[in-house]
């Protein structure tokens, strides 16, 4: 188990990076951080040359591959991290410098069990791509197909586990504060970070996303998952096959191929809709670089490491809650965020109802330029302290996604209304699931199953197992190591890190 003073020194190490990026300040000057979580900040930046302007996504780049993946993760949390800093980081690129080929080589000849030649007639030494977790090469199978292989850095799932037990440390601590700090959940921003990286270090959970996807939006002729090849895939290599298309952000090459970017953008929300409010499964990372433009005009996404999934009842209410702020039914939307027990029963509802208005009417009538779904969701985020809303870690996702999605439309178009795109569509699924032929139907299927069980066995276990709220269940936090809080702790870790910090800094320069 590793101690106490050694998550204290991985801290301080990536603090004094923060600090150089000046992405400390905002923690250091909010009212609400913790006592103790300021005086590390400021431990921390001691002697450190703080810039004027932040840079949140330099800053966790620097930091490295698992700073990368929670500085995406917070992105997701302006109401944690504020909206400066939120915006910053949706910019964070998730891209590092490839590693050399005899390494790529030697990870797909011990994962296949077979010399590269054997498996691939041709494998390019020079990747298209280097992310922080795999990077990715064009090749061509023995039987002459075309494909992209997939490998994981080796070495990466070990570092990973490292870096994560710290911020697992770090959260639990912070948590154990208590007030502002417990609201905002850290414990499960992290056991959420844990859960989407774990799927990403095994490419075959990746490829059955990327299966499940495809079947998925099989009846959306404009949209393309590639094909999975199973045989050439494994934990540790991925192969799919090669997707030619241009860059859905090069809107000057799409124009030049013939395609119409007003329709692609239309396409794009539409295409998300259907995944998150029909399917209830979608692709949560669309960024620029994981979506092309095929030569006849579909939208083809890769990269399925991180797919976002909502059950039946959660999309009704999200589907009603988009549908509510279009058509400004406040009193709707207000209703389901308590039916969803996202607000505490404690709370009014006409009340809620008025700070939504406050959130929604002013991007009412406005042109469509200025529409803005991440601004609704500023908006959302700054009236949940007030009504004691905790975060709902199965939302985070959707929130990045429709974010990056409102980002890549409207450089595509940007006279594109979102609210008058989606609203055609959630209103066409609500009349479908909420109508009465669909409630009919439900209820026979519940009238007959229940019929189907003995009274008996329906008591128990309904007193077991009494009727979810919105939210599903949280996932089970590791146990973690907590540190005493006694004066003069800081002081005494503190010292050693700061110690071995000035013992290191002289080694290296009598080693230089």
């Amino acid at each position: 188990m590793t101690s106490h003073a050694t998550h204290l020194w991985r801290l301080l190490k990536w603090g004094r990076i923060l600090a150089r990026h000046g992405a400390l300040m905002g923690i250091e000057r909010d009212a609400n951080t913790p006592a103790p979580v300021r005086r590390l900040v400021r431990l921390a930046r001691l002697g450190a040359r703080v810039p004027k302007q932040p840079r949140y996504a330099a800053a966790f780049q620097a930091i490295g591959p698992a700073a990368i993946k929670l500085g995406q993760t917070l992105a997701t949390r302006p109401d944690l991290v504020g909206e400066a800093a939120a915006r910053d980081l949706l910019t964070l690129q998730d891209a590092l410098p490839p590693l050399p080929f005899r390494a790529i080589r030697a990870a797909v000849e011990t994962t296949l069990g077979q010399p590269l030649e054997t498996v691939y007639a041709r494998f390019d030494e020079v990747p298209v791509g280097a992310a922080s977790i795999a990077q990715v090469h064009r090749a061509v199978t023995t039987e002459g197909r075309d494909v992209a292989v997939k490998v994981l850095r080796p070495g990466i799932a070990d570092q990973f586990a490292r870096d994560i037990a710290t911020y697992e440390w770090a959260a639990a601590h912070l948590e154990q504060l208590g007030g502002e700090a417990k609201r905002l959940r850290p414990r499960l921003v992290i056991a959420n970070l844990k859960r989407w990286t774990a799927r990403e270090l095994d490419l075959r959970r990746e490829a059955a996303s990327s299966s499940e996807l495809a079947e998925a939006m099989a009846a959306e002729p404009g949209y393309l998952v590639p094909a999975i090849d199973w045989d050439r895939t494994t934990g540790r290599v991925m192969t799919m096959a090669w997707i030619d298309g241009v860059k859905i952000s090069d809107r000057e090459a799409i124009i030049a191929a013939g395609h119409d970017p007003k329709a692609l953008a239309a396409r794009l929300v539409n295409t998300f809709l259907r995944q998150a409010i029909a399917e209830g499964f979608f692709h949560a990372d669309m960024h620029q670089g994981n979506l092309f433009v095929t030569p006849d005009g579909r939208i083809a996404a890769i990269d399925f490491g991180i797919m976002g999934r909502i059950n039946r009842q959660a999309r009704l209410w999200l589907a009603e809650i988009l549908y509510g702020l279009i058509t400004g039914n406040y009193r709707r939307v207000a209703e389901i965020h308590f039916e969803a027990q996202y607000v505490p029963a404690h709370h009014d509802v006409a009340e809620f109802a008025t700070a939504l208005r406050a959130v929604g009417e002013p991007m009412r009538g406005k042109p469509a330029s200025e529409l803005s779904v991440g601004q609704m969701l500023d908006g959302l985020f700054a009236i949940t302290r007030d009504f004691d809303m905790e975060t709902q870690p199965h939302l985070l996702l959707l929130q990045k996604t429709m974010v990056m999605v409102e980002g890549i439309a409207t450089a595509l178009d940007p006279d594109i209304n979102m609210w008058e795109t989606s609203g055609p569509y959630v209103s066409a699924w609500l009349r479908d699931e909420l109508g009465p032929e669909a409630k009919a139907a439900d209820t026979l299927v519940e009238h007959w199953r229940t019929l189907m069980r003995l009274p008996d066995l329906v008591r128990r276990i309904e007193d077991r197992y009494p009727a979810p709220g919105g939210a599903p269940p949280p996932p089970p936090l590791p146990e973690v190591r907590l540190l005493v809080w006694q004066p003069g702790w800081l002081l005494r870790y503190g010292a050693v890190a700061l110690g071995a910090a000035a013992v290191g800094a002289a080694l290296v320069r009598v080693l230089a």
